[in-house]
């Protein structure tokens, strides 16, 4: 039975491109990090599985705008709290498990990918240099693209840290309260959060629909207990009103207050206006458009392949939001993706060597599930369970830093890498 070292039959190094490095593209380099050092993958939690019985050449290179790994889950509460703003944002070059001379990342955007010759071409943010990436496999995990205050806009911790300061000083001194329009997932846990942390400010939560969370596929009785808890919190809630018209007013020694016009005519008056209305589309202009939908979105496989009749389909692969796949987008959700994405490309890999068969981990299409953060509480909708909520439900779904732990830890990112 061979041994976990490299065998004389490694001849060559296989080279694996990633665009994005937030949770599915990480997850995926991750997994191979793992696999090629003839480990378990991290993610694996399977009992009695066997690490791999060969050691792999390998060389991955991850793409990313930002210069660290941003825990997209907190914007609600990073751009209110400098604290956690702090927190939420970690270089890479900080993270231990990414220090491994297998892994490089490089921040810039990948510009086109030639699927035919696999071959991409990649603008470096730092250098200002563009240059082409030969690879054996392809990774999209680019996600979408979200505007301010779903997520930051800055691309660097530094600057980040500073619009999470900006941001958070016109939240303080909104002295006739803050208005957020929107009330899907982000808007209704900004609303909530902004109540835990200023419970002093008058904080109005307007939405165009007659339910909130109404753009998903989820229970009445979920929409109306997040209504619920809002209200209970001090938040208050005015729904089946679209906001027609803001309008900037300077007052006195400068400072700038806001007044809304509702569709019924109704006036509002704000410091500080957070427009929450989802505008978010898929990052997938560097792909072909003939492996995309028409809104933009990857088809893919239930293994992460490309499902569209594109050259070299079986070597590419995406993975998380930016792929069209059942279920409400979620970061546990492109983690899963990262990790069956990297221990397919494991597969095809030790196919071309051993020539066995590979053996895919398949994706099973994702129920509508969605767990909030609201506040001091939180509120969750599975199948299974239907609507809960609870104070001790926010600790099992988001610890006491909005699931930035949960998911660090189980990503172990701490954990120095092993050669």
């Amino acid at each position: 039975m061979p041994s976990n070292e490299a065998l004389t039959p490694l001849l060559r190094q296989f080279r694996v491109l990633i665009a994005g490095g937030s949770y599915g593209g990480l997850s995926a380099a991750l997994t191979l990090l793992d696999l090629s050092k003839g480990r378990v993958a991290r993610f694996n939690l399977t009992e009695g599985v066997k690490p791999p019985q060969y050691q792999i050449p390998i060389q991955i290179t991850v793409v990313d705008e930002r210069d660290g790994f941003y825990h997209l889950i907190g914007s609600p509460k990073a751009l209110a709290c400098d604290k956690f703003a702090s927190k939420t944002w970690t270089k890479f070059c900080d993270v231990p498990a990414l220090k491994s001379p297998n892994l490089q990342i490089v921040r810039g955007s990948v510009n086109t990918v030639d699927f035919q010759n696999r071959v991409a071409q990649i603008h470096d943010l730092e250098t200002k240099e563009t240059r082409q990436e030969k690879y054996d496999f392809f990774i999209a995990g680019t996600g979408l693209r979200r505007g301010f205050p779903t997520v930051p806009q800055s691309l660097k911790r530094e600057e980040f840290l500073r619009e999470a300061s900006s941001h958070k000083e016109d939240i303080r001194n909104a002295d006739d309260g803050i208005v957020v329009i929107g009330g899907g997932a982000v808007g209704v846990e900004m609303a909530a959060e902004l109540k835990e942390l200023y419970p002093q400010q008058k904080i109005t939560l307007v939405h165009s629909r007659d339910r909130l969370l109404s753009a998903e596929p989820l229970p009445d009785d979920f929409a109306e207990r997040v209504v619920s808890v809002l209200k209970e919190s001090g938040v208050e809630v005015v729904l089946g009103q679209r906001v027609i018209d803001t309008t900037a007013v300077e007052g006195v020694k400068g400072k700038r207050t806001w007044d809304l016009t509702l569709a019924n005519g109704t006036k509002l008056k704000a410091g500080h206006v957070m427009n929450a209305v989802s505008k978010s589309s898929p990052t997938s202009s560097y792909l072909p458009t003939d492996a995309l939908t028409e809104e933009g979105y990857v088809k893919i496989h239930s293994n992460l392949q490309f499902a569209n009749p594109v050259p070299n389909a079986e070597h590419h692969f995406a993975v998380g939001d930016i792929t069209q796949w059942a279920g409400i987008k979620r970061c546990g959700g492109a983690i899963h993706m990262g990790h069956y994405a990297g221990t397919n490309i494991h597969q095809l890999m030790l196919s071309e060597i051993t020539q066995a068969k590979p053996e895919f981990l398949n994706l099973i299409s994702y129920p509508p599930v969605m767990g909030l953060a609201l506040g001091h509480t939180a509120v969750s909708y599975t199948p299974d369970e239907g609507t809960k909520h609870g104070k001790e439900l926010l600790g099992t779904l988001f610890g006491e830093d909005m699931g930035y732990s949960i998911c660090w830890n189980y990503m172990k990112m701490s954990e120095p890498f092993k050669a």
